[in-house]
This record gives C-alpha cells, sequence and structure tokens, in this order.
C-alpha cells in the first residue's frame, strides 16, 4: 500500500459497514465521544477535536479503510505507526489523517487500539 496519498471516498464495503457499526458502538461508550454525519463517513469526536472518521457510505482511500487523526503523537507511537503495513497517509481538507486497511473481522482488535491513541491525543488537543 502506498504510505501518502490524497484522500478519496470510496463506496463502503457491505462488510466494512457492520464492522464500521461494531467500531461505532464501541466507542460511542468512551466518555465524550460524540458522531456527526460528514460526507457519507461518520466523524467521531472528543469534545471539539475529531479524532476518526468510520465508513458508513463512503470511506477514506478504500472500500475497508477507518480514518484517523495523531496531531502531537510521541515519537515512540508514530515509529509504532510507520511500522504498522495496513496503516497509510492521506489528506483531506488540509489535516493528515491514517488510514487502517481493514481485510477482515480480526482487524477490529488493531482498529480499535488506534482509535483509542487516537482518542488519547484528542484529549489532549481540547
Amino acid at each position: 500500500m502506498s504510505k501518502q496519498r490524497t484522500a478519496s471516498l470510496a463506496k463502503t464495503s457491505e462488510e466494512m459497514v457492520v464492522w464500521s457499526g461494531l467500531l461505532a458502538a464501541e466507542v460511542l461508550g468512551w466518555p465524550g465521544v460524540l458522531a456527526k454525519p460528514m460526507f457519507g463517513l461518520t466523524a467521531l469526536y472528543r469534545g471539539a477535536a475529531i479524532f476518526a472518521a468510520l465508513p458508513k457510505t463512503r470511506a477514506m482511500g478504500s472500500a475497508n479503510a477507518v480514518a484517523f487523526k495523531l496531531e502531537g503523537a510521541s515519537a515512540k507511537t508514530m515509529g509504532q505507526l510507520r511500522r504498522e503495513t495496513k496503516i497509510g497517509e492521506t489528506q483531506m481538507a488540509a489535516a493528515k489523517w491514517y488510514v487502517f486497511e481493514m481485510e477482515n473481522e480480526e482487524d477490529l482488535r488493531g482498529v480499535l487500539e488506534w482509535l483509542g491513541v487516537a482518542y488519547a491525543a484528542a484529549g489532549k488537543r481540547r
């Protein structure tokens, strides 16, 4: 996978709709998380800070991609991110996003871990 690209909004796969629903159910239980519609995606906010976008009818990059932001992440976290083969970078509205390409249901755990990192980073931006 290419590590850097411009965001395109791909039509979401049917299995990704199911996976997004499972991810949303989990993340919306975290303190201070709100969901808002965004161009065929569900934007997740911690307070006023957006930290992720789950596919609804569209996804950033590919049909099975979950997007998240990591502003102000530590060097250690950035190193882990660069080593993750399922994660690439994209630009949308002048902001850098990371996209996790899901291949199967087993990727839900990895996505949740990165959403947790993005959630924590959003808490520092508030």
